[in-house]
């Protein structure tokens, strides 16, 4: 969901050719596998496509291929470091903490509730994209 919020933000301010966005899965389960049906619910009802996305795997290339390494949660954190073996550049982070806030985002595969974390995915996309262009 962040990945499609993100591009959608950075569109719209006409940013689009200065940022590469991708998401990454940080565990095997769902290599290949379409965006979640409910993801892909939420996202179309706000006028955002993510029909082409299939899930593929972080690499420890990545980091160094991007300015920013964002998590939703903890174990995002914990298995994003498992790839990548250390953060010298701190580019690693917590999608709410560049909102000004602790605390991950739910995932709502497990919790159901894809209204809470669109609203949680948007507050850290417009911080952080605010973050990086101011």
């Amino acid at each position: 969901m962040a990945e499609f919020v993100m591009k959608d933000i950075v569109a719209k301010a006409g940013k689009s050719d200065e940022f590469v966005i991708a998401s990454c899965a940080t565990s095997t389960e769902e290599i290949g596998n379409p965006v979640h049906y409910g993801t892909k619910r939420k996202l179309a009802e706000i006028g955002i496509s993510c029909d082409k996305k299939r899930a593929v795997q972080l690499t420890k290339s990545d980091y160094d291929r991007y300015d920013y390494i964002i998590a939703m949660d903890e174990m995002n954190i914990r298995n994003i470091m498992r790839i990548i073996r250390s953060d010298p550049e701190n580019k690693v982070s917590l999608l709410l903490s560049h909102a000004g806030k602790s605390g991950s985002i739910a995932d709502p595969w497990y919790t159901g509730n894809f209204d809470d974390t669109y609203r949680d995915v948007l507050l850290g996309c417009k911080a952080l994209f605010n973050e990086i262009v101011n």
